[in-house]
């Protein structure tokens, strides 16, 4: 069995949700009530893969909250993750994937060194940040995207904003081995791991964020937006395509442009329709069908049997590991996010 650690995108999104199930108590409650609420199991599911195998699997609803993420508040926040884990490896499952900012708590915080809650000695080993799939599956969109609105990626300029994350180096290591992108632009603040990183790639100019835009054909941003930060329009290249891969994305609504393409980075859509309701609560355009990579790299591992946490430390994505996630997820009928309105929606 395979399990999904998740979380809504804020306290009004969480009042919001509780409101629709008709937990009106709940619904007017604020930050202090969802940082004291345990984690529940609110969702069973079944996927069927494109071969015909069937899989089960949880949801665990974490109740952690993104306004967590303060001084005040990060004991919650940490304490959120871990007892989402142990409920998860409490109900036997085999391979749970750490979805939105649980897997960021999770390695900023060192939660690694944390290996008992409660009565739970927790096992590592059941656990994935899902992010090797993401990073194949951003790196299919800016393969594929490009080619649908016209830009050669032989001779265009690609910036990766949070080049030095672990989803955003591994995208570095993908374009720079599988592709012939013409330039690589490294955005990041930590000029250290910026470095280490081109010293790595053997290429890459390092530039500050509002440099970069300017220059760039495609923007793949895998990084959280910094307060006070905004997007130009018209200082982007036109055409120019955004893969918006942070959480919540919001791109498209703060980059509205003709000739600028934004697309939901990291969202994979399943061949059949998935049996679940986790979906409809953040309003994926197709809730039967699509998801977060991450989710999927669990399904993956279930359906692969390779109950291990695939992906697991910073920065340590390889290109074969991505091509080997990538190959399951073609097998069981996974593909890159790339319906047009998506793509166009803001041409």
């Amino acid at each position: 069995m395979f399990g999904l650690i998740g979380h809504l995108t804020n306290l009004e999104h969480a009042q919001s949700i509780a409101r629709h199930y008709g937990y009106e108590d709940y619904a007017g409650q604020g930050l202090d009530f969802w940082c004291a609420a345990p984690p529940q199991v609110v969702d069973e599911i079944t996927v069927t893969s494109a071969t015909g195998q069937t899989i089960q699997g949880l949801y665990v609803e974490s109740c952690f909250l993104p306004e967590m993420l303060t001084n005040r508040r990060i004991k919650s926040a940490i304490r959120k993750i871990l007892n989402a884990m142990a409920c998860a490896q409490k109900r036997g499952i085999d391979i749970t994937a750490l979805g939105g900012f649980s897997s960021i708590v999770f390695e900023n915080f060192n939660l690694k060194d944390k290996m008992q809650v409660r009565d739970v000695a927790l096992d590592y080993s059941r656990f994935t940040t899902g992010n090797t799939h993401t990073a194949y599956i951003s790196c299919r969109q800016v393969e594929q995207a490009a080619a649908r609105i016209g830009i050669d990626l032989n001779s265009a300029t690609v910036a990766v904003c949070g080049a030095t994350g672990d989803i955003g180096s591994a995208v570095c290591r993908w374009l720079n081995a599988k592709t012939n992108v013409a330039e690589l632009l490294l955005v990041a603040r930590n000029q250290e791991r910026l470095q280490a990183l081109q010293g790595e790639l053997g290429r890459g100019k390092i530039l500050p964020l509002e440099s970069a835009l300017p220059l760039a054909d495609i923007v793949v941003w895998v990084a959280s937006m910094p307060k006070g930060v905004t997007i130009s329009p018209e200082r982007l290249r036109k055409p120019c395509l955004l893969i918006d891969g942070g959480y919540p994305k919001n791109l498209s609504t703060l980059v509205q442009s003709p000739g600028v393409f934004v697309l939901k980075g990291g969202i994979v859509e399943h061949a059949l329709d998935i049996d679940w309701q986790i979906m409809h609560l953040i309003e994926m355009d197709v809730p039967s069908r699509q998801l977060f990579a991450c989710f999927a790299e669990a399904m993956l591992l279930e359906f692969e049997q390779w109950h291990t946490n695939f992906s697991w430390g910073r920065n340590q994505i390889t290109v074969e590991k991505m091509e080997q996630i990538g190959a399951a997820s073609l097998k069981h009928g996974f593909q890159p996010l790339l319906n047009c309105e998506s793509v166009a929606m803001s041409a």
